[in-house]
């Protein structure tokens, strides 16, 4: 019975989680959305570093595939997070 409390617990935080989410990031101004973002993407480091850390420590193929996964798709949101903010931040340049 603790097992089924805990997980349903867990479904309602999700759910939470879900509805914060989306009333926070429709309250955000367009001018931040793209900053914000960006930061957000780069908060995938710390999934690079933990994918990279289960693939050292993998046993089964399954996780070495899974973790290999995590890190390039980590790699390609972190890098594409910085260029739209680079993109953004050149339309502000004054131009010669």
């Amino acid at each position: 019975m603790e097992f089924i409390t805990q997980n349903l617990e867990l479904i309602y935080l999700i759910i939470l989680m879900i509805f914060v989410g989306i009333e926070l990031i429709g309250h955000v101004p367009s001018v931040l959305h793209t900053p914000l973002m960006s930061g957000a993407n780069a908060i995938h480091g710390v999934v690079i570093i933990g994918s990279i850390i289960v693939m050292g420590q993998a046993d089964q193929i399954a996780s070495l595939i899974l973790g290999f996964l995590a890190v390039v798709l980590g790699t390609l949101n972190v890098v594409g997070g910085f260029v739209v903010t680079d993109r953004m931040l050149e339309m502000f340049k004054k131009k010669k």
